[in-house]
């Protein structure tokens, strides 16, 4: 269903008659279309900025050079009247105390105005548990506030504001992240922090294009909706991709994956042998799974007090205790190869809950849990586990939604409108690639930054 304020708000004289009753005047995002392209900024201004001593700019000032941008700095000249930047890079790592704060200032105060639509904003801080001082634990926390607080100033022209912690030692491993952060396949990704760490071993070459080349994938729900679209971009980017649904949903996975060349796979995820045969399958057929996305998933709405036993029983099994009881049998037995990606559909309904989802709430929070502690119990091997959680997607369900929920759900978020699978989609994707080894245990949110929960 296409949003009406985002169509209208794209016309000068219609964009000014709904500023005029109060209502907001979303920019329409630019998404990226296609695989990945090396020069991803060619034909872009990039402002780059430091504290003194930071200790990513190195690698920074390497990146954008890989990127086809034209890259300025804030300090060789200061910036032009007339500049127009179309990203900002701040590296705010290794500030020693608040008082370094005021960096954030003198960077961004004089450009905040110069940034075109769609801009995109990237600072990178420490991470505050590894400073030595009270003081730069807290200027590094105060990072984040800082950055959260800039996405809402700016999201109305469709720009996002992001955030990396680096911990000392894996500022080599900001490449990927910072690359996605600073595309438009990162469109409804905003406000968010994600932290890069040392942990664990990465591949020594990374490609920037098909990155999946040679990577075997699989996808559960992969039938429809979010996860035919993150099978679809895995594709694309190179990977062998498996779509695992329910049996009574086989004409619809076999279409699926008819448009991309994958292989279907007809099985109840909750049936007690599913793990099993799912092991067995990519053993016998591939040799192991690159790539395992837990997308299947579904929701049985009740308040408790109404709600019947067996709307908690289904939710819990398919959206947590599958999850858990596949991963034991591929991680007990290597089956996810080295520098493996695991990556989990968590929802903001597990950050923030909603009303009537007492059980579907519990189940995403759950997946927290075990991301968070799974995330750091098979680093020997380079593998990852990340969780994808989405906010407001226009889909076939919330087309279905009442008028005024469905717009409250578009409208509470900073860029004033609902993401598209696509967007979820990319998340995905980026957690999947090699570029994302030194991201494990962290929950991103695709929300446009949702005004609901953190």
């Amino acid at each position: 269903m296409s949003d009406y304020l985002v169509k209208a708000s794209s016309n000068a004289t219609l964009r000014s008659v709904i500023k005029s009753v109060g209502l907001p005047t979303p920019t329409a995002l630019e998404r990226a279309d296609g695989p990945y392209q090396d020069y991803f900024l060619d034909g872009q201004t990039v402002l780059v900025g430091a504290v003194p001593n930071a200790t990513a700019t190195v690698e920074v000032d390497r990146l954008l050079k890989t990127t086809g941008a034209t890259v300025e700095r804030s300090d060789k000249p200061a910036p032009r009247d007339d500049a127009r930047y179309d990203a900002l890079v701040f590296d705010a790592t290794g500030m020693s105390d608040v008082a370094q704060l005021k960096s954030l200032y003198d960077f961004f105060h004089p450009v905040a105005r110069k940034l075109t639509g769609n801009a995109r904003v990237v600072v990178l801080a420490s991470q505050p548990e590894a400073m030595e001082t009270v003081s730069a634990a807290a200027a590094a926390r105060a990072v984040e506030g800082f950055v959260r607080s800039f996405a809402k100033e700016i999201g109305g022209f469709g720009s996002t504001v992001n955030m990396l912690y680096v911990e000392p030692g894996a500022e080599t491993r900001i490449g990927g992240p910072v690359r996605f952060l600073l595309s438009d396949y990162s469109a409804f990704v905003d406000g968010q922090p994600l932290t890069v760490t040392a942990a664990g071993i990465v591949p020594e070459a990374i490609a920037t294009t098909q990155p999946l080349k040679g990577k075997v994938a699989l996808v559960t729900g992969g039938a429809r909706g979010i996860g035919a679209a993150t099978a679809q971009r895995l594709a694309r980017e190179g990977a062998t991709v498996v779509c695992l649904d329910i049996p009574q949903d086989r004409d619809t996975l076999d279409e699926t994956v008819a448009e991309f060349g994958g292989t279907a796979l007809a099985l109840d995820i909750t049936d007690d042998n599913a793990p099993r045969e799912i092991a067995a399958f990519f053993k016998d057929t591939f040799g192991g799974v690159d790539i395992v996305i837990h997308n299947a998933g579904v929701t049985r709405d009740k308040t408790l007090a109404n709600m019947p036993e067996h709307y908690w029983d289904m939710v819990q099994a398919i959206n947590l205790a599958a999850i858990i009881n596949v991963d034991e049998v591929l991680s007990a037995e290597n089956i996810i190869n080295e520098h493996g990606r695991v990556i989990c559909l968590c929802s903001i309904g597990g950050i923030a809950g909603n009303r009537g989802q007492t059980n579907y709430g519990a189940t995403k929070a759950g997946l927290i849990g075990f991301v968070e502690r799974r995330g750091t119990t098979d680093r020997d091997r380079g593998v990852t586990v990340n969780a994808v959680a989405p906010g407001f997607i226009e889909t076939r369900m919330t087309a279905e939604m009442p008028f005024g929920v469905r717009e409250g759900g578009r409208r509470l978020s900073s860029l004033s409108q609902g993401g598209e699978p696509r967007d979820v989609a990319e998340a995905i994707l980026f957690l999947a690639t090699p570029g994302a080894g030194g991201v494990s245990g962290n929950v991103l949110r695709v929300c446009g930054q949702s005004l609901i929960g953190a």
